[in-house]
């Protein structure tokens, strides 16, 4: 009985959370948008509508931003905010991780890597870029350097060390693939053919 109540609750958890999630955003967003249909004095409304104007608005947005003098003023007014230390760190690691979901279908430069350590063992790593910043270069020894990421936790945390390309073993694996399988400790893995 304890087996089947624990089969049942690792299959019919993850689907609930992922639904209550996407349900709950959905909600926030719907709310959001009816707030703005009513300042603008539009009462009469459907379940979905103030979502479907969110919606909208942000594919708004994203059209203005193909123009030159918005995209030009965008940068001026996030210059003068960026001037203010704690504004700078919020919108500096918020900005990072949308960038980072949003590649503008340019190919992704990550890679998966395994890394020696001084006791035999293998840690699992991921390229995410093939240059370190020039400081960096600039203070390290000769040699062919790359940073590599070694994730720690479902949340933005992980450590970047700087590991010269030779002592790398490039992995023929996805990265969200290997990341799964890292973040995870090798329990979630997907099905071998």
């Amino acid at each position: 009985m304890k087996k089947t109540l624990a089969r049942g609750l690792m299959n019919l958890l993850p689907m609930a959370l992922s639904l209550w999630l996407f349900w709950s955003l959905f909600v926030s967003l719907d709310g959001l948008g009816i707030v703005i249909l009513e300042l603008v004095g539009i009462n009469q409304h459907f379940v979905g509508a103030g979502f479907m104007l969110v919606v909208a608005l942000v594919f708004a947005v994203g059209l203005l931003f193909s123009v030159s003098p918005i995209v030009w003023l965008y940068g001026w007014l996030e210059r003068q905010l960026m001037r203010f230390p704690l504004f700078k760190s919020v919108y500096g690691s918020i900005r990072d991780i949308a960038s980072l979901m949003n590649r503008d279908g340019k190919p992704t430069s990550q890679k998966t890597v395994l890394v020696k350590q001084a006791n035999g063992s293998f840690v699992v790593g991921f390229i995410m870029t093939d240059t370190p910043p020039q400081p960096l270069l600039d203070a390290l020894p000769e040699g062919d350097w790359v940073p590599v990421l070694f994730q720690l936790s479902y949340q933005m945390a992980g450590v970047t060390s700087l590991i010269k390309r030779d002592d790398l073993i490039m992995v023929d694996w996805s990265f969200e693939e290997a990341m799964r399988f890292n973040l995870t400790a090798g329990i979630s893995q997907t099905p071998t053919k």
